[in-house]
């Protein structure tokens, strides 16, 4: 569908259209999904060029295809290439939405799990916390609860603590995204069955 939608914004409005561009943009968030990577770091690039033509570099659309490249980087262990590119997601949303917009947030939540995975712990919980109350206040806390990219920085903190050793911040957070993923997600999904066996293998070493 996202071919067929594609070739006919070609042939509508031009490869360079922004509606053509919103497409190839999809294109490559499902091609990362089904891990053709080459192809989908390719329609990024273009969907970039395009908008960078179009609206700028400092565009939200614009950026946000930054923000897709950096997470095909960091899925790829890119790890330099992607920073750069989250920090510069990250700039321009402050600049465009404001700190506490939610795609600020998400940026910063990413930017995080970047740091965790290159052993930057305290810079991690620096950027999740940041994302967790800026969620919290933009959203309020009944909505947080429901909000998807806000029960992932909840399972991350849960991660964070659980590799600093602090089992009992862990589990809080790990409690608060479980129910958060079995209201929104529901208890046959991977997200809450993988937030349950974070909180037994929890159990099993304050037990043991």
């Amino acid at each position: 569908m996202y071919k067929r939608a594609l070739e006919g914004y070609e042939k509508a409005w031009g490869p360079d259209h922004t509606s053509t561009l919103d497409t190839v943009n999809n294109l490559g968030n499902l091609y990362k999904s089904q891990g053709r990577l080459a192809e989908a770091e390719a329609l990024y690039k273009r969907a970039l060029e395009g908008y960078e033509k179009a609206w700028g570099p400092d565009h939200t659309s614009t950026l946000d295809t930054v923000n897709n490249l950096g997470n095909l980087y960091k899925s790829q262990g890119r790890l330099a290439e992607a920073e750069a590119l989250y920090k510069r997601a990250l700039e321009g949303k402050e600049k465009a939405w404001g700190p506490d917009h939610t795609s600020t947030l998400d940026t910063v939540n990413n930017l995080g799990a970047l740091y965790k995975s290159q052993g930057r712990l305290g810079e991690a919980e620096a950027l999740y916390k940041r994302a967790l109350e800026g969620y919290e206040k933009t959203l309020g806390m009944e909505m947080v609860k429901t909000y998807p990219p806000a029960l992932n920085t909840l399972g991350n903190l849960g991660r964070l603590f659980h590799q600093l050793n602090d089992k009992e911040k862990s589990r809080l957070y790990f409690l608060r995204a479980r129910d958060g993923c079995q209201a929104v997600f529901g208890s046959s999904s991977d997200r809450y069955k993988n937030i349950v066996s974070q909180l037994r293998l929890l159990q099993g070493e304050s037990s043991g």
